[in-house]
């Protein structure tokens, strides 16, 4: 996941620059609103396939477990990306994001490996 967060922090700060409170949640709506609901479905989807699921289980998988994910991801993620992108400097939210992100994996591991 690095390297894919890492890079649309750079992205982000491209298309909207500066560290206001505006910016931040500009970047946080961006991020949540594109970046989020996208990365969450391609992490579903590979990690169903990683699990041996045939197509249209994986699809199935999809369709039970997602929109319960990303409405979690809504309830967590937000507060936690403004206060990134309002008071940590580029070269360290991604060190923010993934100790968030033990905790929210731990969620998602759970989530994808129920039946």
């Amino acid at each position: 996941q690095g390297p894919v967060v890492g890079s649309w922090y750079k992205i982000l700060d491209q298309l909207i620059p500066g560290t206001s409170k505006v910016v931040a949640v500009k970047k946080m709506v961006l991020d949540q609103g594109a970046f989020a609901p996208c990365f969450l479905g391609c992490f579903l989807a590979i990690t169903g396939a990683m699990n041996g699921l045939s197509i249209e289980e994986n699809w199935s998988k999809i369709q039970q477990d997602y929109v319960d994910a990303l409405l979690t991801n809504y309830s967590i993620w937000p507060p936690v990306q403004i206060a990134n992108f309002y008071f940590v400097p580029l070269k360290h939210r991604l060190a923010v994001v993934q100790c968030v992100a033990i905790i929210w994996n731990c969620y998602l591991s759970w989530k994808t490996n129920r039946l």
